[in-house]
């Protein structure tokens, strides 16, 4: 595993980076967080899916679960 980089020592290696470079770090950034995202909803839905199809629970209107919460 790759030995983590301090937040401080991060930020100032970017302060070395051209500002075109700097830029580019935040689109890279940017895409990978989306990417991470992503790969957390997916993962989400594909337990929850899971979960429907073992029973664990079921489907329900708005409503019925409106009604379930004010209960």
């Amino acid at each position: 595993m790759t030995p983590v980089m301090p937040f401080a020592d991060v930020l100032e290696a970017a302060d070395h980076l051209s500002a075109d470079e700097q830029q580019e770090l935040i689109a890279v950034l940017r895409k990978r967080l989306a990417e991470a995202a992503r790969k957390r909803l997916i993962a989400e839905v594909q337990a929850a899916r899971q979960e429907y199809a073992s029973g664990a629970c079921s489907s329900a209107t708005p409503q019925q679960i409106m009604d379930e919460i004010l209960k």
